[in-house]
Parts: C-alpha cells; structure tokens; sequence
C-alpha cells in the first residue's frame, strides 16, 4: 500500500466511508484501540489517530482490536492495495497455514516465492506495515476473537482451533493483547453451556467489500456439481469436506445485508475450522478487492461495458488443489457437462464414505491421491491417455504434498505443472487460476475465453493476438478470463476449452 494518505484517512474515519474497509485500520492513542474506518464509536481526534494498512500493523504497534467494530470480521483483501505479487503469494501461503508448520519458517517463506528473507520483510514491511510472524499471529489471534464472540465452542477448544499450542499460550496472548481473559470477551447473552462441532455446527460469517455477485457465483458452481459431494439448489452451496482423515459438511449461503457469506461447518475436529474457513475464503474469491481490479480493467474500452453489466463478479477457486487439477484433467476437450459426469462417476468410484450425513445426497468425499494413483480408471469411461494424465497427476501429488502451493512465479508454478505427463499449456494455466488463485493467470487458448473475445471486438483472434492484449490487463487478467466467459452466457453451454499435452 506505501505510505498512507494522513488525511485521506481521516477523511474516510470521518465519514465512516466503507470503501476504506479491509484498506485500513485506525489506532487511537488515547484509548490504545485500533478500529475499522466504519467503527460507529465517535470519531477521535484527528491528534489522536494513528493509521495502519493492516491489523497486524496496529497491533505489533501495541493496540488492540475494538469489541465494537471487531477488526476480525473485517473483509481480508488478498489482492489489492497495489502489494507485489511477491507479498500477495506470501499472504496465501500464510493463510494456509505456512508458517504454522514445523518447518515453516520465514526464510522457507521467502524461499518459496522466490526470493530473500531480509527482501521478504521488507516487503511487507513495505505493503502491510508489518512482519511475515506478526501478519501470521494476528490472523490466529483474530480469527480465536471471531470464534469467541459467534461460536459456542469452549475456551480450550477456540485455542485449539485458532492454532494456539497449549490453552495456557492463549490465555496469555489475550490477557496481554486485551487486559483481560478471553472469556471475558464472550457476550453476555451467548449460552453458557458450549457445545462442540462434533454435536452442533459451527456458523461464521466471512465479509467481502462489496458488490458480490453471487448468482453468478452460484451459476458457476453448480454447472460442476460433483454428484454425491455437492448440492445447488435455494440459493446455498453444500458439500462433503475432508481434513487430516476426517469428514465433514459445510455450507455457504448469502448475507448480502451484512455484506458477507454465511458459513456453516459441521466437523468431527475443530482443529479443523480454520483450513476450512481459509477455503470458504478461496472458493468464493473473498479477497478480491473488485474496485481496484475493475477500474483497471475498465480501462479497456472493449472490456468496460461488460465490466459495467456484471458488478461484483469473482474469479472462484477451488476447494482443493489435487481436486481443481482432477477436474481440467477430466474436461480436457469435452463439456462442462460431460466433465462434472465424469468427476461424479470418479467420486462414486473411489469417494470415502461420509458417516453420519445430515443430507444422503451428501455422502461421499472427493478422492484423494493415493486413491486415484492406483484404482482401475478404466471403470469410468475416458481416453487411455487421459487416465494416464490423472494417474501421472496422483502420483506427483503424492511425491510433492506442496504441489499446489504457488511458487516464486507464475511461470515457474506453470513449468512445474506442465513437467507432469498430459498437462499442456491450458491445464496448467486453469490450475494456477483456479487452485493456486493467481490473479494473473490466463487460459488464453481456452475457446470460451476467444469467444468472448471475438464477442466483444467481432472476430475471433488468435491466441499470440489475444496475449497481446491481454498485456494491459495486467495483473488481474485472470479476471479479465472470468469476464469473457460469462459473455453471452444465457445463449449457449458453458464450454471452456481443453488440451491434451
């Protein structure tokens, strides 16, 4: 983000302008809080404020998070605020949980997206105010917060879930961010008997600045609904989750009032909860900061009426990186259609079974590697080539966990996939779409993308044509993908393109 705009801050605080929110965060030195620019407490002195580009900022500067406004459920913009792509695949993998690991240092940080540990703190330094460590501590200690206010779940277990290593840590983190217990932050009208996930679900709210279009949203996830694992219908997304060997459900509906998802977990382990959030995140593309990416893109003439007709549009992404990277495989070169067959006949064949489902159209999980790695393919009905292609893929899954983590660039997250037997240029370039959610990646051989295309300017050009001008798009040109294929959406199939290396 730079330096921040003194004024323009204020101004923003001022007016409690809820374009500012997720953008930035207010400390106030007579209180020693730090808030969101649409906090409805009374405006503090202008002598008083201190301004911060992220909550991590704000508090490794020694304030803590207003119970008012609640920073915690203040949307996440992954993608915006001008940060490099450096920071921004750094922020993914500390959202996953990189730095969580037991190896997960900063300088394996720095080294995974390709560059050094002193330039990577600088960066964030640069861009969030703030070390890689502290962005990683305040998102556990703000998401424990959320867990506290909006949940049931005892003390011991929002500590396990928030990632801390022991009840006796979280207490002390909170006592020394908040001067006082964590319990103490609970509402006073919230059930004093909690209940675990294993019993009730869970339900968080995930914010997103506005406009969101969820229909399209929807249209999108339920044109590949796998059969058996996910369900479309009123307006709400369901499907079968698995983590570390256990099996759950979540569902997703709207909250448009609150400018937010609704998101319903129902897990065996709340250890649990925040990965499954963090893809709730992935999945509906909350991070995307859609002013900034559509004013630039707005700036193509051709592309601004269609930008204009369809606010709000997210680029989604996927669950899984093994299940993204399954799916391109299976529609290499057919329908939308015909591929969501194959993956509900895929899951049926090897899926594991989900106990105790609430929904028996819910009943299995999405196979994993090791599954795909070794059942007879031949059992749903595709090309030799291609079950070679998704064994070949199983098996690399199975060498490189971090497959689908991003890598220092694009172009090398692109290298690693193409080296894999049957993943041409089209399917590597859908995955680091879709499954690493780069924001620049772009299928440009995709004939639904030409299409649009040629929609839009009146003949279809070739792909070096279309990369050329592809290049004003960036960084956002995988947006730029989503918008071409929602044009003339309503008049024919959903169709994407596909290659067989």
């Amino acid at each position: 983000m730079g330096q921040l705009d003194q004024d323009i801050c204020y101004r923003a605080l001022q007016t409690h302008d809820p374009r500012f929110d997720g953008r930035l965060f207010v400390g106030v030195t007579s209180t020693g809080i730090y808030c969101r620019p649409i906090c409805p407490a009374r405006t503090p002195k202008r002598e008083h404020c201190r301004f911060f580009p992220s909550a991590a900022a704000a508090q490794e500067a020694g304030f803590r998070a207003c119970l008012r406004c609640r920073p915690e459920i203040s949307p996440e913009l992954a993608c915006s605020r001008g940060t490099s792509n450096s920071v921004s695949r750094a922020l993914a993998l500390i959202a996953d949980g990189f730095l969580d690991r037991e190896d997960g240092t900063v300088e394996a940080l720095a080294t995974r997206v390709g560059m050094g540990e002193r330039q990577l703190r600088r960066l964030f330094e640069q861009h969030l105010g703030a070390s890689p460590v502290a962005v990683a501590q305040t998102r556990r200690v703000l998401f424990a917060k959320q867990l506290i206010h909006d949940t049931r779940l005892s003390m011991a277990e929002v500590a396990m879930a928030a990632g801390f290593g022991s009840l006796r840590r979280f207490n002390d983190t909170f006592r020394t961010l908040y001067h006082r217990p964590p319990s103490e932050l609970r509402r006073r009208n919230t059930r004093s008997a909690p209940d675990s996930p294993a019993v009730a679900p869970v339900t968080l709210h995930v914010s997103y600045r506005p406009p969101y279009d969820w229909e399209a949203m929807l249209a999108y996830l339920n044109a590949r609904a796998i059969d058996g694992m996910e369900v479309v219908e009123d307006g709400i997304y369901r499907r079968t989750v698995s983590h570390d060997g256990e099996h759950g459900m979540v569902t997703v509906a709207h909250a448009p009032d609150r400018h937010a998802l609704v998101s319903t977990i129902r897990f065996p382990s709340v250890r649990a909860l925040h990965t499954i959030v963090t893809r709730v995140r992935h999945v509906f593309d909350v991070g995307a900061d859609v002013s900034t990416i559509t004013a630039h893109l707005a700036e193509d003439q051709t592309l601004a009426p269609l930008i204009a007709s369809r606010p709000g549009l997210r680029t989604p992404g996927s669950w899984d990186g093994f299940e993204l990277a399954v799916r391109a495989v299976l529609g290499q070169q057919i329908t939308v259609e015909a591929a969501r067959q194959l993956a509900s006949k895929l899951v049926l064949l090897c899926g594991e079974p989900v106990h105790h489902a609430t929904d028996p159209r819910l009943a299995r999980t999405f196979p994993s590697p090791a599954c795909v790695a070794t059942v007879d393919l031949s059992r749903i009905g595709m090309p030799k080539s291609r079950r070679a292609t998704l064994q070949a893929l199983a098996q690399a899954a199975l060498s490189n966990p971090r497959l689908f983590e991003p890598l220092g660039s694009i172009e090398e997250s692109i290298a690693q996939l193409r080296a894999i037997r049957g993943i041409g240029q089209w399917t590597a370039q859908y995955i680091a779409l879709r499954a690493l959610r780069d924001p620049d990646a772009f299928p440009v051989t995709d004939i639904g993308i030409l299409r649009g295309a040629a929609s839009l300017v009146g003949v279809v050009p070739t792909a070096p044509e279309l990369i050329q001008r592809a290049e004003a798009w960036r960084p956002w040109r995988a947006y730029a993908a989503q918008y071409l294929w929602t044009v003339d959406s309503t008049l024919r199939k959903p169709t994407e393109a596909r290659d067989a290396k």
